[in-house]
């Protein structure tokens, strides 16, 4: 009887818009060898009250005009009316999305939690409800004439509902300590129609795998995808956790900081990326989602550590990439 291999588990990326034409240009190289490795989608980050919102269309136009990948919108509620969120998922879905990260999104600068900032949308469950809405009140259907009839009597084709992911946090939200807080808002938004989740970045395997058990337990089924970036310099572990307020992987920050070179620190780096994505994988996870700052030789590379795609040759590889000081990117949105 001959074994069945497995199919691999699929992976996605994380991308955020470009700020200058240098960095623009540098992105689309970056989205040409990341299209090329098969992911399953390719996510565009958002900025808060909409500050990239031109720049995020244009990058995930980029993507279903060049490449073969189906683009992820980011979207965040915080600030909006209902009908200006209605208006910008009508442009999204005018032009080809049809995929959604659905975020709550931070508070304005110079507010804090509990002003009067939150707009029509006070979660993102209430922004997936609006994007499902939306999409099935624009779905053109095909109209087909009745057997025997031209006119009376017409056939419609169900439409394909648009895949709605939202945000997960293993080791709870950042801004709120309510205990199973974190598990109670993951199913209040998969009952108001998400189709799966990403989770914030985290740095040990069993915040993940523990925190998938607790909402299995509390009745989450959809798929909850595990958020890892490949941190490849002191200075980024330190920024990283500023912003996601995890606990400090104390042996990642020590090999980091005996590293002698950027090229040591880098290997660190993908090789802790790997072994995590290499634990979790073993334990369940349905995927990888890999956040890349815009650069993808780190990401690459813990592909190719755990086996998802083929290593290149020596002479293939490239030289390590910089990432810029201060990306916009996925950690720095709230549910």
């Amino acid at each position: 009887m001959n074994e069945q291999l497995s199919a691999p588990a699929p992976f996605s990326f994380e991308l955020f818009p470009p700020r200058s034409p240098a960095a623009e240009e540098s992105l689309y190289e970056t989205i040409r060898v990341l299209a090329a490795a098969g992911p399953d989608f390719i996510s565009v980050t958002y900025g808060a009250n909409g500050s990239s919102r031109d720049r995020s269309l244009a990058v995930l136009r980029h993507l279903l005009e060049r490449t073969g990948v189906s683009p992820l919108a980011h979207l965040t509620c915080v600030g909006s009316s209902h009908a200006e969120a209605s208006r910008l998922v009508r442009e999204f879905l005018e032009a080809g999305v049809t995929d959604f990260l659905a975020l709550r999104g931070d508070p304005p600068k110079g507010l804090s939690e509990g002003e009067p900032f939150l707009g029509d949308l006070g979660s993102a469950a209430e922004l997936v409800q609006l994007i499902d809405r939306v999409q099935a009140e624009r779905e053109q259907y095909d109209i087909v004439p009745s057997r025997g009839s031209q006119r009376a009597g017409v056939l419609r084709r169900p439409r394909r509902r648009v895949r709605i992911a939202v945000a997960a946090f293993p080791n709870g939200h950042p801004r709120d300590t309510r205990q199973n807080q974190d598990i109670d808002s993951l199913l209040a938004k998969q009952t108001a129609g998400a189709t799966f989740a990403i989770t914030q970045l985290f740095f040990h395997a069993e915040d993940y795998l523990g925190f998938v058990a607790r909402a299995r337990a509390g009745g989450v089924t959809m798929p909850i995808l595990p958020g890892l970036m490949p941190v490849t310099s002191p200075a980024r572990l330190l920024r990283t956790l500023e912003l996601s307020d995890e606990r400090m992987p104390r042996e990642l920050a020590r090999d980091l900081e005996r590293a002698a070179s950027p090229e040591e620190q880098f290997a660190v780096g993908v090789d802790h990326a790997t072994r995590l994505a290499g634990e979790v994988l073993a334990g369940g996870a349905p995927g990888l989602h890999l956040y890349t700052l815009n650069r993808h030789r780190a990401a690459m590379a813990v592909l190719e550590g755990v086996g998802l795609i083929p290593s290149p040759s020596p002479a293939q590889t490239p030289p390590v990439q910089t990432p810029p000081a201060r990306p916009e990117n996925h950690i720095e949105e709230t549910i």
